[in-house]
């Protein structure tokens, strides 16, 4: 009997053990799996993370230079005039007073009568655009269009 139980309780040993290594042998597979699964995980995270990277820098240049352009933009619409020139006094139209105008408002038809500036090249302003000239406003010039007196520009402080 003695036999018969040392013989039964070595084969449960050998079963158990046999067992946990078959557990085990599953495990360790498992785990080379999962470790293969996460490693690739990992470099894709970085080939995203560089491709974002380099997609948020484009796009961060790319409104750099918009708003570049806007601001030149904005800058062509109203400047302030590197030199100041003398000229006659100027009286605003009867019923006007001197005023500031900016980009996208509309000159009065009186402004376009008495108030033209055709010796611009002597101010040191370029040609207008056909359909456009320059108009005095107190010590500004503006820009306008001859037939809405639409502003385009004004350059500010061209006269004393």
């Amino acid at each position: 009997m003695k036999k018969f139980t040392t013989a039964a309780l070595a084969a449960l040993v050998a079963a158990g053990s046999m067992g946990v290594a078959s557990a085990a042998d599953a495990q360790s597979r498992y785990d080379r799996n999962d470790r293969q699964e996460q490693r690739q995980d990992r470099r894709d995270d970085r080939r995203d993370d560089r491709r974002d990277d380099r997609r948020e820098y484009r796009q961060d240049r790319r409104d750099d230079r918009q708003d570049y352009r806007q601001q030149a933009r904005a800058y062509d619409r109203w400047q302030r005039a590197e030199r100041r020139y003398n000229a006659p006094r100027y009286a605003p139209p009867r019923g006007y007073q001197v005023r500031n105008w900016s980009y996208g408002q509309r000159l009065p038809s009186y402004y376009q009568q008495g108030y033209v500036v055709n010796d611009y090249s002597r101010y040191g302003l370029r040609a207008p655009p056909r359909g456009y000239h320059y108009v005095r406003s107190g010590n500004d010039v503006v820009l306008a269009a001859v037939a809405g007196g639409l502003i385009t520009a004004v350059i500010a402080g061209l006269f004393n």
